[in-house]
């Protein structure tokens, strides 16, 4: 912790209970869980999208990201974590009383999956925003392989409560803009998150092994384990390691986050700014869209990083577009993997941990990155991606070496004062322990999902789809034991579903515009 931060921490400490709930205790907190449809078998799904299901286009509560067997599921915005779990297990026990015979995979890293060209890209019908979005898919497909894009996570969608903002800016003694002051505080936020962001992958990555299947016929440098398996002995999150979604095409791409003006700048730039490689695929070739564009990114969302700034978006506005009109309204973690232990694959004890942390994150000083210094945070994440739990393991700080675990118990100090403003906030004491709890595992790494797993698969004497396979039963046989969804709950669901499909229906009526006209539109928009 630095003087900056204790300073922050005492002022807000310094608020009497009914003020600290009013401006710190209720955050919005939104899940978005995504997980592959399979067969009993355990083979990626080749079905379409359920129809039960309703749209996926449209319906705001299950959708699907680049694969038609990808589902994603999305909760609104909860102030109490206990309301986004019973969301996200709402729409699991809904999602399997409609599933017929398949399963949810359990796990980041995927099943049996079939060659790239066999696996099913999402389809949303035959509007212009539909087809946008499945050639966007077909050229992640052509860019980066389709097998990457089978991985599946979790997202944490975080806001800190409208009253916080003008009472930070007055202990700050900020007479600004109150939206600049929200963007700028927010920007500290994510870079911090940046800096030691790596303690969410040794906390809670849970993807330290993976099917032989995903690599095809590429031999990884890497253990085998039972044949099938392979695995890293320290790992922690391959999801987030090169194999994953940090590969090397996108470290390329350096966005600032200095300011959300830069940041809008230089995201603005990568998707105009042609790229040599992704003018060999082409765009229209034989008939057939292959991608948007041949630029280094064709929309906002295919940049890939551990937590991105956001704003909601009106119908038709790019992201960048919508930070421009707004500035920062909420900021998106996408660096949690799918627990296997738990059946929705989130627990509330991680999400307290990812409350208090973020808020940890933006109290906390925050200098500008300088040349290099993102380059060495990147580096840090890889490295615990891989060997985490490696005993002695030193990361870069500061043009120095610093242990994991020394590192690591310098944030949880200022993680556990935030949970006790939490917990003032909220007259409990959930927070605390919480913090409690998963501090425990910094001093002992076997209590990690990752390494839970890698005991489970040298025990059970089976290799990774075994292990998953077991786990996705287990799932399945849970959320249909479960009690019934209370009727109104059900029933939402169920009329959400039938909803989006009339939904999707009028999109496709209103349809004028040739497709390449649309896209024309599109990216003529600022």
């Amino acid at each position: 912790m630095t003087n900056t931060f204790e300073t922050r921490l005492a002022a807000w400490s310094g608020l009497d209970d009914d003020e600290l709930g009013r401006t710190l205790g209720g955050g919005r907190k939104g899940i978005e869980k995504e997980c592959l449809r399979v067969s009993e078998s355990g083979e990626l799904s080749m079905r379409a999208h359920p129809e039960a299901l309703g749209s996926a286009l449209t319906n705001e509560y299950i959708t699907t990201d680049f694969s038609e067997a990808l589902l994603e599921f999305v909760t609104p915005a909860f102030e109490h974590t206990w309301e986004a779990l019973r969301a996200l297990c709402d729409i699991h026990q809904f999602t399997y009383r409609n599933l017929a015979d398949e399963l949810l995979w359990p796990a980041s890293m995927p099943c049996l999956i079939p060659d790239d060209d066999r696996i099913p890209l999402a389809y949303y019908g035959e509007s212009n925003v539909g087809t946008m979005k499945t050639v966007y898919r077909r050229g992640l497909g052509y860019r980066y392989g389709r097998h990457m894009q089978t991985i599946a996570g979790v997202h944490f969608n975080y806001s800190l409560p409208d009253a916080f903002w003008p009472a930070c800016a007055d202990m700050l003694g900020d007479g600004g803009a109150l939206d600049d002051f929200r963007s700028a505080r927010y920007m500290g936020l994510v870079r911090n998150f940046h800096r030691v962001g790596w303690l969410l992958l040794y906390l809670f990555g849970a993807s330290p092994a993976l099917c032989r299947s995903f690599t095809g016929d590429r031999e990884l440098d890497m253990p085998v384990l039972h044949g099938s398996t392979y695995y890293e002995p320290f790992g922690t999150s391959l999801r987030m390691s090169d194999l994953g979604y940090t590969n090397r095409s996108q470290s390329q791409i350096n966005i600032c986050m200095n300011s959300v003006d830069e940041y809008i700048r230089d995201l603005s730039a990568a998707i105009r700014t042609p790229d040599p490689d992704y003018a060999r695929i082409g765009v229209q070739v034989d008939g057939e869209w292959r991608q948007l564009n041949t630029n280094r990114l064709q929309i906002e969302n295919e940049y890939y990083s551990s937590i991105r700034p956001k704003r909601v978006a009106r119908s038709g506005e790019r992201p960048t577009a919508a930070l421009r009109r707004g500035g920062v309204e909420y900021v998106e973690v996408r660096s949690l993997d799918i627990n296997v232990f738990d059946p929705c694959g989130i627990n509330q004890n991680t999400m307290r941990f990812v409350e208090a942390f973020l808020i940890y994150c933006l109290l906390e000083d925050s200098p500008p990155f300088a040349d290099g210094s993102l380059d060495a945070c990147r580096r840090n994440q890889a490295l615990v991606a891989k060997q985490g739990r490696r005993p002695g393991l030193t990361l870069e700080r500061g043009g120095a070496g610093i242990t994991l675990a020394a590192w690591a118990g310098e944030v949880f100090d200022g993680v556990i004062g935030v949970a006790e403003l939490l917990d003032r906030a909220e007259s409990g004491d959930s927070y605390r322990a919480a913090v409690r709890t998963l501090q425990e595992r910094v001093a002992e790494p076997d209590a990690t999902p990752s390494a839970r797993i890698l005991a489970d698969l040298s025990s059970g004497g089976a290799g990774f789809f075994r292990f998953a396979m077991d786990a996705a039963i287990s799932h399945r046989n849970y959320f249909l034991a479960v009690e019934d969804l209370p009727g109104d709950r059900m029933d939402a669901l169920a009329a959400e579903a039938m909803a989006s499909l009339a939904r999707q229906r009028d999109i496709e009526a209103a349809d004028t515009l040739l497709f390449e006209d649309y896209l024309a539109r599109y990216f003529g928009r600022d």
